[in-house]
């Protein structure tokens, strides 16, 4: 079992940066892919960023190049580093955990409740 909770969203400017964290519980932490989700009113879930146990990394379209993942193992503790925010950003950020990489939303086993990140323009 994984718990998982997200923090760091809130308001920001169009061009800024955010970066949101999402603590997991227990031991199992190292043993997942991590990913990160958002869903804006009336959309889909989409895809935004995963990364596996060892490293690899993979993003979104919409993302590469201005979002960043990073997974601190001791802390138990996924990272997405935002940058250059535009305002079709704006949505809640869900992390995920599930047992191999992947970027559809139906592969994962866990998720956390979600932070709203809103970008002004």
């Amino acid at each position: 079992q994984v718990q998982l909770v997200e923090s760091g969203g809130g308001l920001v400017q169009a061009g800024g940066s955010l970066r949101l964290s999402c603590a997991a519980s227990g031991r199992a932490f190292s043993s997942y892919a991590m990913g990160w989700f958002r869903q804006a009113p009336g959309k889909e879930r989409e895809f935004v960023a995963v990364g596996s146990r060892g490293g690899i990394t993979d993003y979104g379209d919409s993302v590469k190049g201005r979002f960043t993942i990073s997974r601190d193992s001791a802390k138990n503790t996924v990272y997405l580093q935002m940058n250059s925010l535009k305002p079709e950003d704006t949505a809640v950020y869900y992390c995920a955990a599930a047992r191999t990489m992947q970027t559809t939303p139906g592969y994962y086993d866990y998720w956390g409740q979600g932070t709203q990140v809103t970008v002004s323009s």
